[in-house]
């Protein structure tokens, strides 16, 4: 917030012992960078309130004040320097190239942000050839034609779940046979660049300056009175990977679709050489619709005539609607045999990514690698073998085939940073999975605890279990978290998705989609639903009651797991403002590649961080999960691993 010239804090304090509240006053002109804090009662509360007279809107005082304390720990030292809201950078636009990585992501941030754009989808979704118009309108001002992007020979991939690993997979396979490979997916955990790779490797930051400037004085120089001067954040991403992978002679590009397919921006090549459909499930309904039904109609939108398609087990009402949709279209549309139909007796074929769910993708890669090499007339392909696998699905079963070497080493080399991730250090592991829907969060949860059950312990003491968790948009939080419960963690965290409370300096980090005020609330609101369950005492074990029927097998079935331990679910959470202040309680100093150079101050008052910071201390062992949402994963990495933003 501006108040006569100077910036204002976005917090207010409490000193709850003395019952007096604090606030920031922002000096006048000329009388210095930040605010004076001052020290008021109940007459001068409404005109020092700030921000929170707005968050707080209609809802008592009192309560007000529990949400302030609530927020104690969120609320960094009371100094009057430094930006405290993030807004859009000072400098000004560069128009010629040669500018550093940081000025262009600054000005590809200034676009549209991609919950404005969800905007427009809404409101344009009932003609999906108006954003395809409107896409092929700013490709060709970029200097680029539609029939360009045929020479990309695409592998083209959607689904709800997984379809970033089985781009991830798909592209590991075919540069194994020596393919220079393109692959465009979102979102970036850390840096921009990510987006856009290159043989697996992410643009350097020069390479993503020198196009990204192109693009950009290209569409200004061609702006007519017609349309806006730029296309949105993501379209803009779009039509620059093309023009990268264009430039860069790449020999294929795996482009994983945004959101939905019918109606998503990368929908514009015309010709992909195959398509791929991952799991379906429930997302993004106020753009895709609100049944599984409607998102399948929305996903098959990708099918192409004469293109083969290659989907996973569906079921039975959206597998109909794909097969409508692909009959309709003209496009061969194939069901994926299961992983173990290509697995040789007593040669399990290894994968990169854990998890039985990545099981499903590298089944989907696998068909959708071959077909590209069939396509091409590439050899080494793998032999079809002779199987008694019918389809009952009302779809011809795609062929079963012995992977040849490239392939297995593919499958078993894949890397996707985020997913079903582990990271070992000290007494302290973290398991980083970007799960953000039900679905997924149940694959995420069997994961975690088969890993914690395998984890070897390097000392006999006591374990803390620790949930860091934020969901964003739309998403049913409370649906979430209810399946994170069985988890029996000793502490539930929760924060923004802000790597620090203010990102100067790091534009790639940077979210302009909504304001701190919101997501702290968000964060809040997230506590109180888990407070909640955790009250109500949720013992029933949903993977226990799974897995009362026959076993398939250890790796492919539901999990078994012994029964809990008798670790007390409590209401033991906790919020803080940001990524870095939420790291540092949790690890208290015992991560020897996290060391930030400082306690913030408060960070340890409330009585729950206090308490727990002794017993996190003490711990042998204190194994953390990081879910809920990609992004929040992506800020926990910046601060783990420094390398990634290098």
């Amino acid at each position: 917030m501006v108040t006569g010239g100077s910036s204002q804090h976005w917090w207010e304090t409490e000193d709850l012992q003395a019952g007096h509240w604090w606030a920031p006053r922002a000096r006048g002109r000329g009388g210095g960078a930040g605010p004076t804090w001052v020290r008021g009662g109940a007459g001068r509360r409404a005109a020092a309130a700030g921000p929170w007279a707005l968050l707080c809107g209609g809802m008592s005082w009192a309560r007000c004040r529990a949400l302030h304390a609530a927020l104690r720990l969120a609320a960094g030292p009371p100094l009057g320097s430094g930006p405290a809201r993030r807004g859009l950078s000072a400098r000004p636009v560069p128009q010629e190239p040669g500018m550093e990585y940081q000025d262009a992501v600054r000005t590809l941030n200034t676009l549209q942000t991609n919950a404005g754009f969800l905007e427009q989808i809404k409101r344009e979704r009932g003609d999906p050839q108006v954003q395809l118009e409107a896409m092929k309108h700013y490709l060709i001002r970029s200097g680029l034609q539609i029939e360009d992007l045929d020479q990309l020979k695409i592998i083209h991939v959607t689904g709800t779940k997984g379809k970033g690993s089985t781009c991830a997979f798909t592209e590991r396979i075919l540069r194994g046979y020596g393919l220079k490979t393109g692959f465009y997916s979102s979102p970036h955990l850390v840096q921009v660049r990510e987006r856009i790779r290159i043989n697996g490797e992410p643009i350097s930051p020069e390479l993503f300056t020198k196009y990204f400037w192109r693009l950009y004085n290209r569409l200004e120089e061609t702006k007519d009175g017609s349309c806006v001067s730029m296309p949105p954040y993501f379209r803009f991403l779009t039509i620059m990977a093309f023009h990268v992978f264009l430039q860069e002679k790449v020999d294929l590009a795996v482009v994983e679709v945004g959101i939905g397919g019918a109606y998503d921006c990368t929908n514009i090549v015309r010709k992909p050489v195959v398509c791929g459909i991952s799991s379906l499930g429930i997302d993004h309904v106020s753009i895709l619709g609100d049944t599984i039904e409607k998102i399948a109609w929305q996903k098959g939108g990708i099918f192409k005539p004469g293109v083969p398609a290659f989907t996973v087990s569906q079921p039975d009402s959206p597998l109909d609607v794909l097969k409508d949709r692909a009959q309709k279209l003209m496009c061969p549309l194939y069901l994926c045999p299961p992983l173990e139909a290509f697995e040789e007796e007593g040669q399990p074929l290894h994968l990169g990514l854990a998890g039985d769910h990545q099981r499903a993708n590298a089944a989907l890669a696998l068909q959708l690698a071959r077909c590209w090499l069939q396509q091409q007339g590439h050899k080494g392909i793998g032999k079809v073998k002779a199987t008694r696998l019918t389809s009952r699905r009302a779809l011809p079963l795609a062929p079963v085939f012995s992977p040849p070497l490239p392939m297995k080493q593919g499958l078993q080399d894949t890397e996707w940073l985020g997913r079903t991730q582990i990271l070992r250090r000290g007494p302290l592991t973290w398991y980083l999975d970007g799960a953000h829907t039900t679905s997924s969060i149940q694959a995420a949860v069997r994961w975690f605890r088969r890993a914690v059950l395998t984890e070897e312990k390097l000392n006999d003491g006591p374990e803390v279990r620790v949930l860091l968790f934020n969901a964003t948009g739309e998403r049913d939080t409370a649906a979430l978290l209810k399946l994170l419960q069985p988890c029996q963690f000793d502490y539930a965290v929760f924060c923004p998705n802000l790597t620090e409370v203010s990102p100067v300096g790091n534009a790639d980090q940077q979210n302009f989609t909504v304001t701190l005020d919101h997501m702290l609330t968000r964060c809040l609101e997230n506590q109180k639903q888990w407070d909640r369950l955790a009250e109500e005492k949720v013992g029933m074990d949903p993977w226990l009651a799974q897995a009362s029927g026959p076993s398939s097998g250890p790796l492919h079935g539901p999990l078994l797991l012994v029964p809990p331990a008798p670790r007390p679910l409590n209401a033991n959470s906790l919020v803080f403002s940001c990524i870095s202040h939420a790291l540092q309680w949790i690890s208290q100093g015992r991560d020897p590649h996290f060391r930030p150079p400082g306690l913030p101050w408060g960070l340890h008052s409330h009585p729950v961080a206090g308490r727990g910071a002794v017993l996190l201390k003490e711990a042998s062992s204190i194994q953390v999960l990081v879910t809920g949402s990609l992004h929040l994963v992506g800020g926990v990495l910046k601060l783990l691993d420094p390398t990634l933003s290098q």
